[in-house]
């Protein structure tokens, strides 16, 4: 009898150790990809785009807030304020005064996601000075973030988004900037690898 219980007991050991093994080999085994998911040695995007549509209320907040934040409003404060043009509000020294100015700029959002403000009009005092002089002493009298570039003389400002840094690395390109409508919409773009 004791025989038959050894031998009972070496079988089940047996299959209970064949069992674990195999389970232990089909646990350990790749999960099989469906053809929806990408397999990992396949190229992963750099980038993935969300679309942000806005309004100018919140666009203004966000606007002033990041110039406030990162300290581009310099020894002289000034403000951008959007209507249905783009809007820069402050003083300039001229002459050892301080004179309050308004600059109003039409912006395009371009192809590249970049933005351009053509100058529309300009309000320094009762002053009647050129376009191109009121910008070069923008240029000179404000600290003005790198990625933005005045140029006097095709009375414009260049706003580089491309080249503008946001935390974690994230880029933003400009769809739509159509102030008239409220129809501005950008492309956040957040790197994945």
């Amino acid at each position: 009898m004791k025989n038959k219980w050894k031998l009972a007991f070496f079988i089940l050991l047996g299959s209970v150790t064949v069992i674990l093994i195999t389970l232990f080999i089909m646990a350990s085994a790749p999960v099989e990809q469906g053809e929806n998911i990408p397999n990992s040695s396949e190229a992963v995007e750099r980038d993935v785009s969300f679309d942000i549509t806005t309004n100018k209320a919140d666009l203004n907040k966000v606007i002033n807030h990041y110039l406030e934040e990162e300290g581009f409003s310099g020894s002289i404060d000034y403000q951008v304020l959007l209507q249905d043009e783009v809007e820069l509000y402050g003083a300039i020294p001229v002459f050892g005064q301080e004179l309050q100015m308004k600059l109003t700029f039409e912006p395009k959002a371009l192809k590249n996601g970049d933005l351009v403000l053509r100058q529309e009009s300009i309000s320094l005092g009762a002053l009647n000075l050129p376009v191109s002089y009121v910008m070069n002493l923008i240029k000179s009298s404000y600290e003005i973030p790198e990625w933005v570039e005045i140029r006097p003389g095709e009375e414009t400002v260049y706003v580089s988004l491309q080249t503008m840094k946001l935390k974690s690395n994230i880029k933003i390109r400009a769809n739509k900037f159509d102030l008239k409508r409220d129809n501005i919409s950008f492309t956040l773009l957040v790197p994945v690898d």
